[in-house]
């Protein structure tokens, strides 16, 4: 546990500072994507305008068989649009999962400057948030996402 000295230090040396404030946008409407689905993916600069959140699943609703294609998927889908006031979330799959740290790894590397959310289903516990809060700022540190 960090000490309320410690609390608004980054958790990795050159990684981002913590918020100070908590950041308010209005999440009124989320669409939920599927990022392996090109078809979906093709109606996306129509759609950003038209919601406050994009979220690319790549979690439980995806097929095991589809797992890197929808990763794939959904950096390529990143990539390709701009958000403007629109956030970009992903949902990635669950700790125990064989997916979870390529999905950080790839995503992060990728398309972090981009990404405003990354939703981690299935937590067990404040460790959970924990490792993922500081895989994150490692990785952050590493890509240099600001």
């Amino acid at each position: 546990m960090k000490s309320p000295r410690r609390f608004f230090q980054p958790l990795a040396v050159g990684a981002p500072s913590p918020y100070r404030e908590i950041p308010v946008r209005l999440e009124r409407m989320i669409h939920f994507v599927p990022p392996h689905v090109e078809k979906v993916r093709s109606k996306l600069p129509e759609l950003i305008a038209k919601v406050d959140v994009v979220l690319g699943n790549l979690g439980d609703a995806i097929p095991a068989d589809q797992k890197i294609a929808a990763r794939q998927g959904f950096i390529q889908m990143a990539r390709d649009n701009t958000f403007g006031e629109t956030a970009l979330w992903t949902r990635v799959n669950a700790l125990n999962s064989p997916w979870l740290l390529d999905d950080l790894l790839e995503i992060v590397a990728a398309v972090g400057d981009k990404l405003d959310v990354i939703m981690v289903p299935k937590v067990e516990g404040p460790w959970d948030i924990h490792y993922i809060d500081q895989l994150l700022a490692q990785l952050e540190a590493r890509h240099g996402v600001a």
